[in-house]
């Protein structure tokens, strides 16, 4: 069964109590399970995670929804710009 998707918000402040838990000496495994991830999972967050902060990961979300905009733009314009062409050529 696929688990609940976790918002980078969420991600960020568990980073933060599960590091707290490792400096209390706990084991990966303990913190990893006590948030109810693997620890594979656990190794990704902090890859991706680690070094940000909460405000870091609104403004990444926000980057990425205007990529995803700006791409579709380009996208719809290539496409034009090859109608143009074909029309201009008139092999249509």
């Amino acid at each position: 069964m696929k688990g609940k998707k976790n918002t980078p918000e969420q991600v960020i402040t568990k980073l933060a109590e599960g590091d707290k838990m490792l400096n209390e000496g706990k084991t990966v495994a303990e913190v990893a399970r006590s948030f109810g991830i693997t620890e594979t999972t656990w190794y990704r967050w902090k890859s991706t995670y680690g070094s940000m902060k909460a405000n870091d990961a609104k403004r990444l979300k926000e980057l990425e929804a205007e990529n995803r905009k700006l791409k579709i733009m380009v996208a719809d314009l290539t496409l034009d710009k090859a109608m143009l062409k074909e029309l201009a050529i008139g092999n249509f």
